[in-house]
């Protein structure tokens, strides 16, 4: 576990220490994501799956799903945090003026909670001097659209999903779940247990291909974004235990 650790502040009266939940949240994305595939692996040699690893395995891909923003989101609410209180520890030399740049471009706590993730990331960039990423990225994009596949399922509403349509014209998009498909139908291998005549969101879109589709793209993000700014990614050191299978 990353933690930063700081002196004791008053005798011995208090030792305090940062935790890192960025960290916490990618290493359960990929366990997770890991745990679906050993799922869908058994079921693609055996023929034969259980009531409750099918159960199992939708919790494993839903949650990797939910985690890996979460990694997003704290792991640059985290960067952030630490260059304000002016605790984030150097790498090299020039880091400090970096770090102190960030810290006075964006002061306003209260702006920096409301912005979207992405832009917290690309107004980071832009502070410190650095090339934002392209908004049509392929990595970008990938992303974008998982926050949006998050943002749903934390704040579901229900809405009717058409499983097949007449023989007029094909009406416009009504719902988000026709969008995902639209957008997403040739990203990644489909759920395996889901019925060819289910809709494509959430039922055949929330696989072990989407949960790694989905850690990958996050990592190549945060990847991209700690090496323009040279700074060591917090999850440097666990990067091998990362595997998506």
């Amino acid at each position: 576990m990353n933690r930063i650790p700081l002196e004791r502040t008053d005798g011995d009266t208090e030792i305090r220490f940062r935790d890192c939940f960025s960290v916490r949240y990618i290493q359960s994305a990929s366990l997770l994501c890991r745990l679906g595939y050993a799922i869908e692996k058994d079921y693609t040699e055996s023929g034969q799956v259980s009531p409750e690893s099918v159960l199992s395995h939708e919790a494993f891909i839903l949650n990797s799903v939910l985690s890996t923003v979460a990694f997003l989101e704290s792991t640059i609410n985290e960067l952030y945090s630490d260059v304000v209180d002016n605790v984030y520890p150097p790498a090299g030399d020039g880091d400090e003026a970096l770090l102190q740049r960030i810290a006075e471009g964006w002061r306003n706590e209260k702006n920096f909670d409301r912005a979207p993730v992405l832009t917290k990331y690309q107004k980071v960039l832009v502070i410190a001097g650095k090339q934002p990423f392209p908004e049509k990225d392929p990595a970008f994009t990938n992303v974008k659209n998982l926050i949006e596949i998050r943002n749903f399922l934390m704040h579901y509403r229900r809405e009717w999903v058409v499983l097949a349509k007449g023989r007029g014209p094909l009406s416009q998009e009504r719902t988000q779940g026709e969008k995902f498909g639209r957008i997403l139908k040739h990203a990644f291998k489909e759920n395996p247990f889901a019925g060819r005549n289910r809709p494509f969101f959430p039922d055949r879109c929330l696989g072990h291909g989407c949960a790694e589709w989905a850690v990958i793209n996050s990592l190549i993000i945060t990847d991209a974004f700690f090496s323009r700014l040279n700074l060591p990614a917090p999850y440097e050191g666990i990067k091998k235990e990362l595997q998506t299978r």
